[in-house]
């Protein structure tokens, strides 16, 4: 059984602070730099932090593939979350997941083997080669024509009916794609706020089942915030939680004007789903309890097993 979550997380009514913190989180990509695994303390934390059921059973047996290749940096948090979305599917069945950095799961005969996919923090245009720009033309053209038929396979098969849920960087994927950030609903733009202040966040849809981890209660987290720019709107994505304008500081340069803040929605593409929250920068945030049980939520909506609404919702009045 679970130690329950001190009431002084989730406060209804005031917002109090999820205490995370963590070295700074970003490494280079590079054959000396890679993420460093979890310990086995830590494990055994996230191990003891994931929770011991699905919300719902899933319809039928699910495959995950949880990728994790980056094109440019890695988040330190990478690992951490990788085991904790690996050890959830195996305590509560509710998928199988498979963890890897090989773009060859994305070849046509590998993807349909998948319900879904999880961008865990998976950054930049990652079915490139890291050395691409030291390429022959020739070989340079091969790999954009790769590239582009990948991308179509991807974009297909999420369209068929599939699942895409993405996490933290996840939302910087393809960021030279347009077509990417089309159905992804955003494209990234920064984090004014950097890993180690203290973000406020509001529920702007409480009674999602997304959310229900949350038991309709804001939260403070220590965490990036980020800023997302078109073709994020509330008329394309629902958004479930957003940055607090009232409580977060915005003295910070060339903030949206609208002072809309999203970091998490829903949406569809085609028949298919999307589910993405922009938390999880820090690796203590995967040993978190009401994280851990909204990361579930939230791929199990995207995998069609968990019911909840995706059509968009007007901002809420202020």
């Amino acid at each position: 059984m679970k130690t329950p979550i001190p009431p002084r997380h989730l406060v209804c009514g005031r917002l109090a602070v999820v205490t995370v913190l963590a070295a700074v989180g970003l490494f280079p990509r590079s054959s000396a730099a890679a993420p460093t695994p979890p310990t086995d303390e830590e494990v055994r934390k996230i191990t003891h932090a994931v929770p011991d059921h699905a919300s719902v059973k899933p319809a039928q047996p699910r495959g995950l593939l949880v990728f994790t290749r980056c094109r440019g940096y890695v988040h330190a948090s990478i690992p951490y979350g990788a085991k904790a979305i690996e050890l959830m599917g195996e305590r509560t069945g509710a998928f199988k997941a498979t963890v890897s950095d090989d773009i060859a799961f994305f070849e046509p005969e590998k993807l349909r083997e998948f319900d879904g996919v999880c961008l865990m923090s998976a950054l930049g245009e990652f079915f490139l080669p890291d050395d691409f720009d030291k390429l022959t033309p020739d070989l340079q053209a091969a790999a954009r024509e790769k590239d582009s038929r990948l991308k179509a396979n991807f974009y297909a098969w999420l369209r068929s009916g599939k699942a895409l849920s993405a996490i933290h960087g996840g939302c910087y994927s393809f960021h030279d794609t347009p077509a990417f950030a089309e159905l992804f609903g955003a494209a990234f733009d920064r984090h004014p706020w950097n890993a180690y202040e203290k973000i406020a966040i509001k529920l702007d849809d409480p009674q999602h089942p997304v959310l229900a981890a949350f038991g309709g209660c804001g939260l403070e987290i220590i965490d990036e915030g980020y800023q997302f720019k078109d073709p994020y709107s509330r008329q394309r994505v629902r958004v479930l939680y957003s940055l607090d304008p009232a409580r977060i500081d915005l003295n910070k340069p060339d903030l949206r004007s609208d002072r809309d803040f999203g970091l998490c929605w829903v949406k569809r593409h085609g028949q298919g789903r999307v589910f993405y929250s922009a938390l999880g920068h820090n690796s203590e945030e995967f040993w978190h309890p009401t994280l851990l049980r909204h990361f579930l939520d939230g791929i199990q909506f995207s995998l069609g097993d968990l019911p909840g609404d995706s059509a968009p919702l007007p901002a809420p009045a202020r």
